[in-house]
């Protein structure tokens, strides 16, 4: 019902700024999140992903947390580094020069030969203190701690850089699938936005003592989005948690998820979430 009506006459929707554009509404100002960079185009995790990113219009620099052997932050969704190097072997049990000396992007022209370039062989898995002196302290950073219980004092080394960069805390958003993780941070420094990641769970409604916890130290929300209903996403942002939904590759569901309310979205192609939003 309220999709059509939003259809209909272009109004305002969920506290989202809409305009009519052949039938179909669309929020200028939803948030483009570049998933581990701009990684439809560029390896992901690596400065140039993150440069992409910002190049297409994206409004965050997502960075994904491990830690070496020897206690450095580094950018890398898993916990090994088989799929997106040349090495082998778990993060926490190499030490930061060892990460540096393997390549980083010759995975990805050879599993995407349609987006390959010759300047990706090569290039390394950044820290994340090589991430805030590229980009500086004023942009926005979208933070996960994965597999925190695996890395302790993972997040003091977060917030020790955090604070030692500058980095701007009323755009700094750190999110986990850890809820203990989260809190730790909510402990350490509360001013910092935490989002709690869900896991996926199908056609399972979130409850209202789920959202009543979540909102004693988060501001929102990150899940799956094939696990996203009309009700779901009304629920959620009616409550007043934000919702950033991952990982939204097709313009037409990127349109649905706009219609529907959801605060923003991760995508791997930041340059078509951008078109669709203008």
């Amino acid at each position: 019902m309220v999709a059509k009506w939003v259809q209909a006459v272009g109004v305002l929707v969920m506290g989202l700024c809409l305009t009519v554009e052949g039938g179909v509404a669309f929020a200028k100002d939803i948030v483009n999140i570049p998933h581990r960079g701009a990684s439809g185009h560029a390896p992901e995790h690596t400065l140039v992903s993150y440069q992409m990113g910002e190049n297409m219009h994206g409004d965050y620099i997502e960075v994904d947390l491990q830690m070496t052997k020897d206690g450095q932050l580094v950018a890398m969704h898993d916990d090994t580094v088989d799929r997106t190097t040349n090495g082998t072997g778990l993060v926490n049990e190499m030490t930061l020069a060892e990460m540096k000396k393997l390549d980083a992007g010759s995975w990805f022209n050879e599993q995407y030969p349609q987006y390959a370039k010759p300047e990706y062989r090569g290039v390394n898995v950044p820290t994340l203190e090589e991430v805030f002196q590229t980009f500086g302290k004023n942009k926005r950073y979208y933070i996960e701690t994965k597999s925190p219980e695996v890395y302790p004092g993972m997040e003091i080394e977060l917030l020790r850089l955090v604070n030692h960069y500058e980095i701007d805390k009323d755009t700094l958003l750190v999110e986990s699938f850890s809820s203990d993780s989260l809190k730790k941070m909510k402990e350490l420094d509360p001013s910092i936005n935490l989002i709690q990641l869900l896991s996926n769970r199908s056609n399972v409604m979130i409850t209202d003592e789920e959202i009543s916890n979540i909102k004693e130290y988060a501001k929102g929300i990150g899940l799956n989005h094939q696990y996203l209903t009309q009700e779901y996403v009304q629920k959620v942002v009616e409550s007043g948690l934000d919702l950033y939904p991952y990982t939204v590759n097709e313009k037409e569901r990127m349109k649905q998820l706009i219609i529907w309310g959801v605060t923003g979205m991760f995508t791997n192609f930041p340059d078509m979430l951008h078109s669709v939003r203008r």
